[in-house]
C-alpha cells in the first residue's frame, strides 16, 4: 500500500527508466492486457532502453488489445520468453508511431519479428522479394512492404545493422518493391508486355544503395521493343507499364502510400518522354546533357525490368560520365552546382535543415561526387555510387586526405542517422530536426545518448555539421598542399597530374603555374609556411568562386611575398575571420584593387576592421591630406604623399564594393545597387576633392609660402561636381579666381596661372600611384579659353556669351577645393543660368534635344554595339542624365529640391513634384544604376576605364559576377541590360524628346 503523499515505487522506477508521465505509464500497466507482463521484472528494463518509454508502453498496450483473445496469450508468452524479440519490438514500438499504427492494424505482423536466424540478420534484395511474393495488388503490395520495413527498422533501432547497412537494406527492398509493382503491371497489361523490353534504372540514394526510410525513389525508364515489334507502338506500351508502376508505388490507398517513384532525372526532365530507347538516351547524353546530369549518373544501376537493357544502359553512360571533367563547360557548371542554394529554405528553417543547411548531407555528397568525376575518368576504383563507399576509396587513393576523410565519414554517419531516426518516426519524408522538446529527446535517445539527451544532441549535431563546413571544401584543396608541401612521410600523395586535373576541374587556367605558387607558399617548416598552409585550403576555395582563380592565387603570392615576414600579417589572416575571405574576394575579383594593394601591400590591414571598410568622408581626408602636405619638404613630395592616401582610400573603395557585391559566408551580397553606386560615387568623389586640395596648398606654398596673392577656388564639373565618380573617371574642374585687396589683376592671374599648371604636373608626375587627371576643358570657350578666370570675367562671359549647353553643363557644378566663399559666390552667379525664371523657352529646349540627337550620331564609338554602351548608348548614362537635366532646367526655378547636382537625387524631386510617373522613375533609375554599375565593372576587372562589356570570357564573367550573376549566366547577363537599357529608352523618347 501507498502512503499518502509518497510516490509509489513503480513510479519511481519508471522515472529511473526514462519516462517522462509516469502517471500514465503505470494506469497503462495497470490495464488487463498487461497484467501478465506487471511483476515482469526485465519488462521495464527493456522499456527503459527505447527511444521512448511512453511511445513504446502506449504501442505495446494497443498491440496488446489488437490480438484476439486467442492470440494474445501467445503474443505475451512470446515477449516474456524472447529477449531478441522483445529488444526488437519494443525498439521499432518506442522509435516509429507509424509502424505501430501498422501493427495494431495488422496485429499478426509481430510475428515476423520472433525469427532471429542468420539471414534474417543482412537480408537482401532475394529475402525481400520473398517477402513480396504474394502480394497481388497494390493494398496487399504495401502492407508487405511494410512487413518487411518493420525488420529493417527493428534492426537498425537495436544495433544489430549500422547506417549504412540500413541504408542498403532500404535500396535493396526498394529494389524488389520496384520488380514486384512492375510484375503488377505487366499482369495487369499483358499486351504491352508482350511488345516491349522495359528496364528500371535506379538513380540517386536508391542507385547509390543508400535509401533513406521515406524518399522519393529517383527512377529513369529505358525501353526497346521486342524483336518485330514496331518501335513507337513499343515505346508507347512501355510508357504505359512505367506509369503503371509509378502509380502502383505512389497512389495512396486505404494502406497509405509506398514512396513517390520520381522520373525526372531523365532526359528534358518532365518535359521529356517517360521512356527513351537506348539510343534515344545516348544521342541526348552526347548532345544536350549538362554536368549535373552525368554527376547524377554516378549512381545509376538496373534493379528492375529487362536486365540486359540495364545492363547495356549502364555500360553505354559509363564512360560518358567519367569524362563529364573534360566537357568545355565543367568548371562554369561545377562552380555554379557549388553555390549552394539555401535561398529557397524559408529563413526559420535553414538552420533546422538536415540535407540542404550550411554543414548538411548535401555538402558531404556533392564534395564526394565531383572528386570522383575528377579523378574517376583515370582510377576505377573511386567508380562506386555510395558515398561512404567512393569517400574511403577516395582516402585510399590520397585523393582525400585520411584524417580529413574520418572525420566526414563519421559526420555524415551521425547525420544520416538522425534523418533515419527523424523519418522512421512517423514515416514522413523530412529533412527537419524538430524542434518541441518531446521530439528531441526522442531523437537523442535514439541516437545513444541517454544523459541530458536534448543537450547532447544539438552538441553533437552542431560539432558534426562544423566538422562538414569546415571539411567540405578543404577536402578539395588540402591534398593539393600535401602533394607540394611534402611534410607527412608515409601518406598517399596527390601525383603531379592528378593535382594539375583537380586544379583544372576547379576553373584554374593554369594548373601547372598554380602548383608552383602553392609550393612556394606551403613549402618548408617556417611559421609562415605553416600558417599559409592552414588558410590555403580555404583561400583556395574562395578564389575557385571567383571569375579568375589564377589572379587569386598569384596575388596572394606577391601580397604574402611582401608582408610574410611582418607578424601582423599572418596573425590578421589567421585571427581575424573576416579577412582572409575578404583578401580572397578582393585579389580574385579583377586588376584594380589588387595593384592598388601590391603597391602598399600594408593596406591589407584594411579588410580586417569591421570599420576599415567604411568610407572616410571628406573632412576627414582633408585634415590627413593638408596635414601630410605641411610635413613634406617640397611640393612633389607632398602631392606623392597625398596620392599615396588617395591610392588608399582607392583600395578601400574598390574593396569594400566588390566584397559587397560578392558577398562573404557571413554576409550576403547588397540587395541595393543603388546604394554600392550612391557610396562610390561619394567616396571617389571626396578622395578627388581631397587630392586636389593638398596639390593646391603644395603648390601655393611652394612658391608663395602661407597666401597665394589671389583668392582661388576649384569648381567640380560633370561627374565631379555630381558627386557621381567612378573609379576610371576624369576630374572635370573649372578654375577661378578673385585678386586680393591691393593685388595687381595682372600679377594675380600670372599667379592663378602658374598654380593650376602646377597643380596639373603635381597629380600626373609619374609614380606608383595612380594618375589624377584634371579636365578644364567646360570652360568658356572650351579648350581656346583661358585656363582660369576671375568671378568678374566668369560673370561678363556668362551675361554676353554663353550658350544653352552651357547653362547645362553648369547643373553639376559644386565648389570643390580653395577658398569656400569665392566657391560660394561662384555658384551663386550662375544658380540663374542653371536654373532660368520661368524656366527654358521652347527654343532652348529644341537646341538641348538637337545637341543631344547629332551627339547620339556622332560621338558613339565607331564599331560600338549602341545597345550596350553604357555611356552614350540607348537608354544609357547620356540618356538619362539628359533627361533629367532637361528637367531641372524648365522646372528647377520653381522646384527646389531639383536644385542638385546628383542625378538619382534630382529624378527622385522630379517624382516627388510629379513631373516623372512612378513606373517610368524607376526606370530610368534602374537603368542609370546599371550602366553605371558596368563602367565600374570594367574599370575593376580590367585594371582601365571602358563603357562597353569586356569581350574576353573570363573578363566577362567577372563582370557578371560583380553584377550578381552566377557562373554560366553572361548571356543573362546581357540580356538583361538590353533589356532594362530598351525600357529606359522609351521613357526617354517620352520625356526628352516628347514623342
Amino acid at each position: 500500500m501507498t502512503v499518502p503523499g509518497r510516490r509509489s515505487s513503480t513510479f519511481s522506477r519508471l522515472l529511473r527508466h526514462g519516462f517522462t508521465d509516469p502517471s500514465a505509464a503505470e494506469r497503462l500497466l495497470d490495464l488487463p492486457e498487461l497484467a501478465a507482463l506487471r511483476d515482469d521484472p526485465v519488462l521495464l528494463d527493456a522499456l527503459g532502453a527505447t527511444a521512448d518509454p511512453d511511445l513504446a508502453l502506449r504501442g505495446l498496450v494497443r498491440l496488446a488489445e489488437a490480438q484476439s483473445d486467442a492470440e494474445r496469450g501467445t503474443f505475451i508468452t512470446t515477449l516474456l520468453s524472447a529477449k531478441p524479440f522483445r529488444d526488437r519490438l519494443l525498439g521499432v514500438l518506442g522509435a516509429s508511431e507509424a509502424l505501430a499504427d501498422h501493427l495494431v492494424r495488422h496485429p499478426r505482423d509481430w510475428e515476423t519479428l520472433v525469427t532471429y536466424e542468420a539471414v534474417d540478420l543482412h537480408p537482401g534484395v532475394t529475402e525481400f522479394e520473398h517477402g513480396l511474393a504474394e502480394a497481388s495488388d497494390p493494398v496487399a503490395l504495401r502492407v508487405a512492404y511494410r512487413r518487411c520495413l518493420l525488420g529493417i527498422a527493428a534492426r537498425d533501432v537495436c544495433g544489430t545493422t549500422d547506417v549504412a547497412q540500413t541504408a542498403a537494406e532500404l535500396a535493396d527492398l526498394a529494389t524488389a518493391t520496384l520488380r514486384a509493382a512492375l510484375a503488377l503491371a505487366r499482369a495487369a497489361e499483358p499486351a504491352d508486355a508482350a511488345q516491349c523490353r522495359l528496364s528500371v534504372i535506379a538513380m540517386g540514394k536508391c542507385g547509390g544503395h543508400e535509401l533513406n526510410y521515406v524518399s522519393d525513389v529517383d527512377v529513369i525508364f529505358v525501353g526497346e521493343p521486342v524483336e518485330g515489334a514496331d518501335e513507337a507502338k513499343a515505346l508507347q506500351a512501355a510508357t504505359r507499364l512505367a506509369s503503371h508502376l509509378m502509380r502502383i508505388c505512389s497512389e495512396t490507398t486505404v494502406e497509405g502510400t509506398i514512396w513517390p517513384v520520381d522520373a525526372n532525372l531523365r532526359p528534358e526532365g518532365r518535359n521529356g518522354p517517360l521512356v527513351r530507347t537506348l539510343s534515344s538516351h545516348l544521342a541526348y547524353y552526347q548532345r544536350w546533357a549538362k554536368t549535373w546530369e552525368f554527376q547524377a549518373l554516378l549512381k545509376a544501376r538496373p534493379v528492375a525490368g529487362d536486365p540486359e537493357l540495364g545492363s547495356a544502359y549502364v555500360d553505354a553512360v559509363s564512360p560518358m560520365v567519367w569524362q563529364a571533367a573534360e566537357r568545355e563547360n565543367f568548371v562554369t557548371d561545377v562552380q555554379a552546382m557549388r553555390r549552394r542554394v539555401v535561398d529557397n529554405i524559408p529563413v526559420d528553417r535553414v538552420d533546422r535543415e538536415l540535407k540542404l543547411g550550411p554543414g548538411g548531407l548535401r555538402d558531404v555528397e556533392f564534395a564526394v561526387q565531383l572528386l570522383q568525376l575528377v579523378h574517376g575518368r583515370s582510377d576505377a576504383t573511386l567508380h562506386s555510387g555510395s558515398t561512404l563507399d567512393a569517400l574511403a576509396a577516395l582516402a585510399a587513393g590520397g585523393y582525400v586526405g585520411r584524417a580529413d576523410a574520418a572525420q566526414l565519414d563519421e559526420a555524415y554517419r551521425f547525420l544520416r542517422a538522425m534523418e533515419h531516426r527523424i523519418q522512421l518516426y512517423r514515416l514522413r519524408r523530412t529533412h527537419l530536426v524538430p524542434e518541441g522538446e518531446e521530439d528531441l529527446r526522442r531523437l537523442g535517445r535514439s541516437l545513444g545518448l541517454r544523459t541530458d539527451p536534448v543537450a547532447a544532441l544539438n552538441k553533437e549535431w552542431k560539432r558534426h555539421a562544423s566538422v562538414v563546413r569546415r571539411l567540405h571544401e578543404k577536402i578539395f584543396y588540402r591534398p593539393l598542399l600535401d602533394a607540394v608541401a611534402q611534410l607527412a612521410p608515409g601518406e598517399t600523395r596527390l601525383s603531379p597530374k592528378a593535382a594539375g586535373q583537380r586544379l583544372e576541374a576547379l576553373g584554374y587556367a593554369d594548373p601547372a603555374a598554380a602548383l608552383r605558387h602553392l609550393e612556394a607558399l606551403a613549402s618548408g617548416v617556417s611559421r609562415k609556411a605553416a600558417i599559409q598552409r592552414t588558410l590555403l585550403p580555404v583561400l583556395l576555395g574562395w578564389f575557385a568562386d571567383s571569375a579568375d582563380p589564377d589572379a587569386g592565387l598569384l596575388g596572394f603570392r606577391r601580397v604574402s611575398d611582401a608582408l610574410g615576414k611582418t607578424p601582423w600579417y599572418l596573425r590578421l589572416l589567421r585571427d581575424e575571420g573576416a579577412a582572409a575571405e575578404n583578401l580572397a574576394r578582393v585579389l580574385s575579383a579583377g586588376r584594380l584593387a589588387p595593384d592598388l594593394l601590391l603597391r602598399a601591400p600594408e593596406a591589407v590591414a584594411i579588410l580586417g576592421d569591421p570599420e576599415g571598410l567604411r568610407p572616410r568622408g571628406r573632412d576627414h581626408l582633408e585634415q590627413e591630406v593638408l596635414a601630410a602636405v605641411g610635413r613634406a619638404d617640397d611640393a612633389e613630395q607632398a602631392v606623392a604623399a597625398a596620392r599615396g592616401v588617395r591610392r588608399r582610400e582607392l583600395f578601400r573603395t574598390a574593396a569594400a564594393d566588390l566584397i559587397d557585391s560578392y558577398g562573404t559566408e557571413d554576409s550576403p551580397r547588397t540587395s541595393d545597387p543603388g546604394a554600392l553606386v550612391d557610396r562610390v560615387g561619394e567616396a571617389v568623389t571626396d578622395l578627388n576633392a581631397a587630392t586636389i586640395a593638398g596639390a593646391l596648398r603644395a603648390a601655393v606654398r611652394a612658391e608663395w609660402g602661407d597666401e597665394l596673392p589671389t583668392r582661388f577656388a576649384v569648381i567640380g564639373m560633370g561627374r565631379f561636381g555630381g558627386h557621381e565618380l567612378g573609379y576610371g573617371s576624369d576630374a572635370d574642374v573649372l578654375f577661378v579666381h578673385e585678386p586680393r585687396e591691393g593685388v595687381d589683376e595682372q600679377e594675380a592671374a600670372r599667379a592663378a596661372n602658374r598654380v593650376v599648371t602646377e597643380m596639373r604636373r603635381l597629380l600626373q608626375v609619374p609614380t606608383t600611384d595612380p594618375p589624377l587627371l584634371i579636365d578644364a576643358d567646360l570652360r568658356p570657350e572650351g579648350r581656346s579659353g583661358p585656363l582660369v578666370r576671375t568671378l568678374a570675367s566668369y560673370g561678363a562671359y556668362y551675361r554676353r556669351w554663353s550658350l544653352v549647353w552651357e547653362s547645362q553643363a553648369l547643373l553639376r557644378a559644386a565648389p570643390m577645393a580653395g577658398d569656400l566663399d569665392l566657391g560660394r559666390r561662384f555658384i551663386e552667379l550662375i544658380d540663374p543660368l542653371r536654373y532660368p525664371a520661368e524656366g527654358l523657352g521652347e527654343e532652348a529646349v529644341r537646341e538641348i534635344r538637337r545637341l543631344k540627337a547629332r551627339m547620339e550620331s556622332e560621338r558613339l564609338p565607331r564599331g560600338a554595339d549602341p545597345t550596350l554602351h553604357a555611356k552614350l548608348g540607348r537608354g544609357g548614362l547620356s540618356d538619362v542624365e539628359w533627361t533629367v537635366q532637361l528637367l531641372q532646367m524648365r522646372h528647377g526655378w520653381a522646384e527646389p529640391g531639383l536644385r542638385t547636382t546628383r542625378t538619382r537625387a534630382a529624378l527622385f524631386a522630379a517624382h516627388a513634384a510629379g513631373l516623372i510617373p512612378t513606373e517610368e522613375a524607376q526606370t530610368l533609375d534602374e537603368a542609370w544604376v546599371l550602366a553605371t554599375r558596368v563602367r565600374n565593372a570594367v574599370m575593376l576587372v580590367r585594371g582601365r576605364p571602358g563603357d562597353t562589356f569586356p569581350s574576353e570570357p573570363r573578363e566577362l564573367a567577372a563582370v557578371g559576377r560583380y553584377l550578381g550573376y552566377a557562373p554560366g549566366h553572361v548571356g543573362e547577363m546581357v540580356d538583361d541590360y538590353r533589356r532594362i537599357t530598351r525600357r529606359a529608352r522609351a521613357v526617354v523618347d517620352e520625356l526628352f524628346y516628347g514623342a
